[in-house]
């Protein structure tokens, strides 16, 4: 179904209700697993959500570093390593060509603080959204050329750009890509490509983010120079080195930019196997001990969240959106200063651009999923197998969140759209676990020749790019391959829990092992499911429940996001157990997910 919008205002309601299907189930436990984790002294509700989760031994729970797989693995990196320490060592100009998201800045402020570690002389561009589209583009390839680099190096993108990469080569400018997305039927003709997801890679993870690859290919060129004997003995103060750039300099500490890493893996909501939750952890780690880039440390700040406790989910719904917000609307250049400053003030400067920006941001995606919604009221038609929306007057920068909001209301394939340059229109995509949505995308630019002029992506996200009269034929062929790829199950959201918490198990020690437990896409937090009566409710901020909760006979405080109620007096539902901290005292607190009068 696709929404051709009118002009409404950002008051209209939202009156649409979900039309998909829910069933509530409760994970399966391999009962072996389980035992081994309690043999291993794990608390009983620990070991059954581990093992949940496919863990079978507790040592999967080591957060060492030396759990991290080896790089030797990695198609293309060896010769990444010879390509870099031979520029460094030619005093060759490098320039980074960055992506827009949290995970591609990232990418670039760990590049450009490792290479510069490493001696190299580096600057970075980052494509603006509107004019030169994603990736390594012709038109961002001209406007790099005038720098003069001697190498161009990718970060988060390069795999799709074919036509990047042939207009550096005429300009005589060769190419390192660094990506982690889906290739194509037709590879780069770059000097070296390092991404796990491209024919022929042996390196057991391929759920890498972005900023995971490049920080592969600094230990890999680490590696390099230390045995071109470019180091001196290991220096206890860290990056970056003052030695002179052609005599040997300490050796870089490259964990030092794991928080980093942390943050654009969690936010690129990659899968977290174990190697990205071993790079998290560390990241986390370096964050909760005070030792966080000062960009990442006023992000925190301005979020009002605590450094010293953070989670996985301060990450991805605080940080992450803020450094985010910089690239939807403005520039993502905004965000890279930011987490390259080492000055705390010029940081904290950055930082509140940056918060600002978001809630420009926020403001903007409101306004939209708001007429989204209120057009699909109006109109009155059922959704199918897809949602497409579109408006002439929308922001290329939001439309993703937006695709990602229908996705969840209606739990179908969502596409947005907004006018893109030259006669264009730039849509992007999200999609549900049945549903590969690069996959389905290739299935209609195969059925149907230069429909599509340009697409990417993944299994849930994915970018396109058509001409302005062909929306109306993009929606069918969109609903029709997803009704093929599509079954009847896959329409039907399902709200997976890890069962239920006893009295007794609802307490501070169990809810702070979760609060610090590294969880995210493929290991996801855990979710309860209950039944309660509400004892108290009342308003707070405007749009929350404030909730006093018993369940056999025991009170406990709870919140409620996003919904004023009134909630009858005996409700169940699904729940995440977590601590509060007020005025220096922690205690537990639901947050209720969803509800149900029971």
């Amino acid at each position: 179904m696709t929404i051709d919008l009118p002009t409404l205002s950002s008051a209209t309601p939202a009156t649409h209700t979900p039309t998909a299907a829910q069933r509530v189930r409760t994970r399966q436990i391999a009962e072996t697993s389980r035992q081994n984790l309690l043999a291993a002294g794990l608390h009983p509700v620990l070991a059954r959500i581990y093992a949940a989760r496919g863990l079978t031994d507790a040592a999967e729970l080591d957060s060492g570093m030396a759990g991290l797989l080896p790089p030797a693995d990695m198609l293309g990196l060896a010769q990444a390593a010879t390509l870099l320490a031979d520029a460094i060592e030619a005093d060759a100009r490098l320039l980074i060509v960055a992506d827009y998201d949290a995970d591609g800045a990232t990418a670039c402020a760990v590049g450009l603080l490792g290479l510069r570690a490493m001696g190299a002389q580096v600057d970075f561009l980052v494509p603006d959204r509107q004019r030169h589209g994603y990736g390594l583009t012709p038109a961002i390839v001209q406007e790099a050329a005038l720098l003069e680099p001697d190498l161009l190096i990718t970060v988060d993108n390069g795999i799709a750009s074919v036509e990047g990469v042939e207009e550096a080569n005429s300009l005589g400018i060769p190419v390192l890509v660094t990506d982690h997305h889906l290739p194509g039927d037709q590879l780069p003709a770059a000097e070296t490509i390092v991404n796990p997801n491209q024919p022929g890679c042996r390196f057991a993870s391929k759920a890498l983010a972005g900023v995971g690859v490049m920080f592969y290919v600094l230990l890999a060129l680490r590696a390099e120079l230390r045995d071109r004997g470019a180091f001196t003995a290991a220096d206890a103060t860290g990056m970056p080195a003052t030695t002179d750039s052609h005599g040997p300099r300490p050796e870089p500490r490259l964990a030092e930019l794991l928080d980093l890493v942390a943050l654009g893996t969690v936010a690129d909501v990659v899968p977290l196997d174990r190697n990205n939750r071993l790079l998290v952890a560390a990241g986390l780690k370096r964050i909760r001990s005070g030792r966080a880039r000062a960009g990442i440390q006023a992000l925190f700040e301005l979020s009002r969240r605590d450094a010293r406790q953070a989670t996985t989910r301060d990450l991805g719904f605080s940080i992450g959106p803020r450094l985010n917000a910089a690239g939807r609307l403005t520039d993502m250049r905004l965000g890279i200063l930011c987490l390259t400053a080492n000055d705390p003030g010029e940081a904290k400067r950055l930082a509140t651009e940056l918060d600002s920006l978001n809630q420009q941001r926020r403001n903007i995606e409101l306004q939209m999923r708001e007429e989204a919604l209120a057009a699909l009221g109006k109109a009155e038609v059922q959704v199918g197998h897809t949602v497409v929306a579109f408006d002439p007057g929308w922001h290329q920068g939001v439309i993703g969140i937006v695709a990602a909001r229908l996705r969840e209301r209606f739990h179908r394939p969502a596409v947005v759209f907004a006018p893109g340059e030259d006669d264009t229109l730039r849509g992007s995509g999200r999609s549900i676990a049945g549903l590969h949505l690069r996959d389905c995308l290739d299935r209609v630019s195969k059925r149907h020749p230069g429909l599509i002029v340009r697409f990417g992506g993944h299994a849930a996200a994915a970018g396109l790019t058509l001409r302005t009269g062909d929306l109306s034929a993009f929606e069918a062929a969109f609903e029709e391959a997803a009704e093929a790829m599509l079954s009847p199950e896959d329409l039907e959201e399902t709200v997976w829990t890890d069962g239920m918490l006893a009295d007794g198990e609802i307490e501070l020690t169990l809810a702070e092992a979760l609060d610090t437990g590294i969880w995210g896409k493929d290991f996801p937090e855990p979710l309860f499911t209950g039944s309660f009566r509400v004892l108290e409710q009342r308003i707070v901020g405007e749009h929350h429940l404030k909730l006093r909760l018993a369940q056999a006979g025991s009170a406990i405080d709870a919140m409620l996001f996003g919904q004023t109620g009134p909630l009858p007096e005996r409700i169940s539902g699904e729940y995440q157990l977590m601590v509060n901290e007020w005025n220096g005292q922690r205690r537990t607190q639901l947050t209720l997910r969803q509800w149900r009068a029971a």
